[in-house]
């Protein structure tokens, strides 16, 4: 029987939850069946892509990252130089898309500020379509701009525009290529809605799931 002197014991308001708390709700209510995996990252699965969210508590606010790691695939040039050139196009050209390769690895990550009593439902579905365009967009361009490079054709998907053209890599810019070209995303593009390529696979590094 409970101690009538006792002070209640009521669970705090929701948006004083820690955020990885709140971070759960958020996808359970975007129904993408979230989960704790072994280092305490938040991993749900969106699009057939696995992703995941690391909290990083601080004193004032804490700090959302949203980030999936992708095994490259055989079927993409096999040259560093090429693939991070990929990555600058992707870190200089989309908002908030941090990009690299690591032992392998195609590395995209969106961080973002929570405040104490901020839901994070709308900026994770900002990071993952963020994610999830970024993964596509740096598939094509590594692609496409690879063929050119090696004077082939760079097969454009069939929904670009009527003489679009692939650009250089925003490293080198208009000036770096003879006779300039466009601008370093027209290698077609993915929509908003953050279209992946199946030729990556989502997963941790240790993972063995090479496409």
């Amino acid at each position: 029987m409970t101690d009538p002197t006792s002070l209640p014991n009521f669970p705090p308001p929701p948006e004083d939850r820690p955020l990885t708390g709140r971070v759960l709700d958020a996808l359970v209510d975007l129904q993408l069946q979230p989960n704790l995996d072994g280092e305490g990252d938040v991993a749900f699965v969106v699009r057939d892509q696995k992703l995941f969210v690391k909290v990083v508590p601080g004193e004032q606010f804490d700090i959302m990252r949203v980030f999936g790691q992708w095994v490259i695939a055989d079927t993409i040039p096999a040259d560093m130089l090429t693939r991070l050139n990929g990555c600058n196009d992707i870190t200089l050209g989309v908002n908030l898309v941090k990009s690299g390769i690591a032992n392998g690895h195609l590395v995209l990550a969106v961080e973002q500020i929570i405040t104490r009593q901020e839901s994070p439902k709308a900026k994770v579905q900002i990071a993952t379509g963020l994610i999830l365009q970024a993964l596509g967009l740096w598939h094509r361009n590594v692609q496409a701009k690879a063929a050119v490079e090696a004077g082939e054709d760079p097969q454009l998907p069939e929904d670009a525009p009527e003489g679009t053209e692939v650009g250089p890599w925003l490293s080198i810019g208009n000036a770096g290529r003879a006779g300039g070209g466009a601008a370093a995303g027209d290698a077609g593009a993915p929509d908003a809605s953050g279209a992946s390529d199946p030729s990556t696979e989502g997963g941790r590094p240790e993972g063995t799931d090479q496409p």
